[in-house]
């Protein structure tokens, strides 16, 4: 009896905060002796006045305020890369989704604005190059940045997504991708729309309530459980099971729909005086 046809999924990930415990901005501005609080307080200015895509920020002050612009140099986004924090088991997840197993394949891909220097240095040695996906910056001989040439944030990423789609001839029912923060609204949309499987990490309501599954976890592995679940149709036992096959336990997995909610005292309108005599 001929062997059925591998199931192959594209697997995609944000970067900062996603795969990591910090966001590359804070690190890079640390590095070069910027105050953080100066960082965020740009960062979130030019998110407010909707000045770049959201997540770009960071490309668009290295590229032109001159505080960035005069300190970071090429060398010091692969330093960064190396200084920030993974999350745990990043390597596993690559390794399993990449084997696969029952019949499933998932190609693993990280797509972030982030600077692809910072990836590729923080990714070295666990996620191959050409699976990566980030800001890209030409520079000039001192290694100074000069511009830009892709910034993968916002509809950037939906850009890079509809490529691998075509690269890999494939539609969007068969792509999983996990993120978040506000950059990845764009991206989780389109993928909702189109059957497509979006997973938040964080409990941030802009993406949580786009996604249609929410992990909150410190192993980057907890991406696993909803996959394993929502698309493969495993039962939690089995589930469990195939954690610990790892050497992974799974101590603690509670399911808790939150509902956001904003009450404000109703305005009543005024009664009309009532005149007498």
């Amino acid at each position: 009896m001929a062997d059925k046809p591998l199931k192959r999924y594209i697997f995609a990930s944000d970067f900062d905060q996603t795969l990591t415990f910090n966001d590359s901005g804070y690190v890079l501005a640390e590095l070069v002796g910027i105050p953080t609080a100066e960082f965020e307080r740009k960062a979130k200015g030019m998110a407010k006045i909707n000045l770049v895509q959201q997540g770009a920020e960071l490309a668009y002050l290295l590229l032109h305020d001159p505080e960035f612009k005069n300190k970071v140099r090429k060398e010091h986004l692969h330093e960064v890369g190396k200084r920030i924090r993974l999350k745990g088991d990043i390597q596993l997840l690559y390794q399993i989704l990449e084997s696969g197993f029952d019949g499933y394949v998932f190609d693993f891909y990280v797509l972030s604005a982030a600077p692809v220097e910072v990836i590729y240095s923080a990714l070295e040695g666990i996620v191959p190059k050409d699976h990566i996906f980030g800001t890209e910056f030409h520079y000039k001989p001192s290694g100074e940045i000069d511009t830009i040439i892709r910034a993968t944030a916002g509809y950037g990423k939906v850009a890079v997504l509809n490529q691998l789609l075509a690269q890999h001839v494939t539609g969007p029912d068969h792509v999983i991708y996990s993120g978040d923060g506000s950059s990845d609204i764009h991206v989780m949309l389109q993928l909702n729309a189109r059957d497509g499987f979006t997973i938040a990490v964080s409990e941030s309501p802009h993406v949580s309530q786009v996604a249609k599954r929410t992990v909150l976890s410190t192993s980057a592995l907890a991406v696993l459980a909803p996959i394993l679940e929502e698309i493969m149709g495993w039962e939690r036992v089995r589930i469990r099971s195939f954690f610990e096959g790892h050497g992974m336990l799974i101590q603690e997995w509670e399911r808790v729909r939150t509902d956001w909610l904003t009450l404000r005292p109703a305005i009543t309108e005024p009664e009309e005086p009532v005149s007498i005599g």
